[in-house]
């Protein structure tokens, strides 16, 4: 029996033969990355422990996050990071190289085969190239940096095929707008998949880079492209190491496979609050547009910006609309500088700010204002996210055109002329959520009272939002915890040591915050179950020794004020309450052992 890509790729980097899903294995790490916003608590994790770097040399810090050092709380940070680096001989990529992930292809620092991991929920990007990636959280990273490795859990595998050929105007984006639609939030929950088929074997780097960004927000591990020769031939030109290219075998077993049919996709978009919320572009066309936002880690490629450009050739953007442009990488920028492309976009009226990830980080181009219906070209429009406003996403040729038309609108509808008037403004509203939690000992039987949030894929900037991302000190987080989510502001205030958060399914998706764990930890919750968590999520909250039970409840089995009884070991949970029991899935040992020792940096 064969194995799949990334089991190929993690038995290599366990020095194993063969693993299976399901094997916890200690992963060897090429690459070990620390962003901005997470560097400073992996240099604090380190310090405080008594832990050195591993290897400097396969060890990067990555200013992306805040590329112009303007936030006070950024800027410390970065500064901590630089100087701690300097101590060490390890490289940092500065805040005039742009968005990590993508300056370690340009660099060669991952090729195909390899294994990456940095404080970036989307470095699984890196499966556009036939590589293993994967956002974790500060704890991880700093042990990736001391120790070289980490442990990991090998996913399930699916294959995800898509099939038929897609109207001439569809792009990459919108492939991968269709696969959302279809799968939704929780579709590849803490799956690999493999996507394979002719729309996207057709696709260049940039495509495939698109295609990938958004696996996160599938819930998925990683979704990985094979390389073909044009991938294998970029990444040898970049890379000094010798690589071979990692490919699945023809008698792999996969869990299932899904079948994406494109046949005839026409533009996507995605509407705002959740990202595999999709429709054709064409439904939207009556949606008044404040402003765009055209880069990201998503499509800020060169060949993304110069779909663009071209849009917008001999065009200007709508009365009050507001056009911003940030290339991913210095490197893409100085190729828009030289091809001519800056000149088209400043003619046509737009911001063109320093390359980096921009619109995902707070501060940066692409935020947006209360009422502000934004296009953004990136992979995320929760709730807040990007500001108080509204996020639609879509890919750079329906964000150019949306500009221009001041309305949601194809670029081929553009071409055409007879534009749908634009609509007067309307207030926009924002979509609201709730919130709970308390703390952890290390007890392994544990009472206390639940609180029940029946509601699935929560986010982590619903958790905790990112404008306290600058915050390295955990007695401070607690009180922003659920800071976002409407009607569970009072969370801090009224959550008692040892209570017990029941969620819904895929809770914790989207970013690779530690801080979304930690405030949880600080506020004193004992234990989190839920009926599923996003991947880095359940990582984060496992390292933290915050025990995470994964339980199927049904409405009406548990509700807030219940006292329950945990006992971690067997998986036995008791409703003292209403006098039920269930079992569910006990800690493993590695989980357990992280636990007992109080954290996975702790020497126990």
């Amino acid at each position: 029996m064969g194995s799949t890509l990334i089991e190929k790729i993690l038995a290599a980097h366990a020095s194993v033969p063969r693993v299976c899903p399901g094997d916890v294995i200690n992963l060897a790490i090429d690459a070990r990355v620390a962003r901005d916003f997470g560097g400073a608590n992996v240099v604090k994790g380190l310090v405080e422990n008594g832990l050195e770097v591993a290897d400097p040399a396969k060890t990067f810090f990555t200013f992306d996050c805040n590329p112009g050092g303007s936030d006070q709380g950024y800027a410390a940070n970065q500064q901590r990071c630089r100087v701690f680096a300097g101590e060490r001989g390890i490289k940092v990529h500065d805040i005039n190289r742009g968005i990590g992930t993508h300056v370690a292809i340009e660099t060669g620092t991952i090729y195909p085969g390899g294994t990456l991991v940095s404080t970036d929920s989307h470095a699984n990007i890196l499966g556009a190239i036939g590589a293993f990636g994967q956002g974790m959280g500060d704890s991880d990273i700093a042990a990736a940096f001391a120790f070289g490795s980490v442990w990991f859990k090998v996913p399930r595998s699916i294959r995800v095929v898509f099939k038929g050929r897609p109207a001439p105007d569809a792009t990459a984006k919108d492939l991968v707008l269709a696969a959302m639609a279809k799968l939704g939030a929780e579709g590849l929950l803490g799956c690999a998949a493999e996507f394979v088929g002719e729309p996207i074997t057709a696709l260049d780097l940039a495509g495939r880079l698109t295609v990938a960004s958004l696996a996160t927000e599938m819930g998925a591990i990683i979704a990985l492209i094979e390389p073909d020769g044009r991938i294998v031939e970029y990444c040898r030109s970049r890379s000094s190491r010798d690589f071979e290219p990692v490919r699945a075998d023809a008698d792999a077993t996969y869990e299932k496979e899904i079948e994406i049919d494109v046949t005839g996709l026409s533009p996507r978009i995605s509407r705002p609050g959740h990202p595999e919320d999709v429709v054709a572009v064409s439904e939207q066309a009556l949606t008044r547009v404040d402003s765009v936002f055209i880069g990201s880690c998503t499509n800020g490629r060169f060949e993304d910006l110069k779909a663009a450009a071209e849009v917008l050739r001999g065009r200007t953007v709508a009365q009050g609309v507001v056009l911003k442009v940030v290339p991913a990488t210095d490197e893409v920028w100085r190729q828009c500088m030289a091809s001519g492309l800056f000149e088209v976009f400043k003619a046509a009226g737009a911001l063109i700010g320093n390359a980096g990830c921009a619109g995902c980080a707070a501060g940066q181009i692409g935020m947006n204002g209360p009422g502000e219906v934004t296009v953004s070209t990136g992979n995320r429009n929760f709730a807040g996210k990007q500001g108080a406003g509204q996020v639609y996403l879509a890919s750079p040729e329906t964000a150019a055109a949306s500009a221009v038309a001041g309305t949601i609108v194809t670029a081929t509808r553009l071409r055409e002329g007879a534009l749908p008037v634009r609509p007067e403004r309307t207030p926009a509203k924002v979509a609201a959520k709730p919130s709970k939690g308390a703390a952890a000992a290390r007890p392994e039987v544990l009472k206390g009272r639940a609180w029940v949030l029946d509601r699935d894929s929560i986010d982590t900037d619903m958790i905790y939002h990112n404008k306290h991302l600058a915050e390295t000190d955990p007695a401070k987080m607690g009180r922003h915890a659920f800071g976002n989510l409407p009607g569970w502001e009072d969370f801090p205030t009224e959550v008692k040591r040892g209570d017990i958060l029941v969620t819904g399914a895929n809770f914790g998706c989207g970013s690779s915050r530690q801080q979304a764990v930690s405030c949880f930890v600080t506020l004193g919750v004992s234990v989190l179950v839920g009926r599923s968590f996003g991947a880095i999520y359940e990582r984060n909250s496992i390292n933290e020794a915050l025990p995470v039970l994964v339980w199927d409840w049904k409405p009406g089995q548990v509700e807030t004020g219940d006292e329950l009884l945990i006992e971690l070991v067997t998986g036995r949970i008791e409703n003292l309450t209403k006098k039920q029991i269930s079992t569910t899935r006990s800690l493993s040992p590695a989980e357990l052992s992280i636990y007992r020792r109080g954290g996975l940096l702790k020497k126990g």
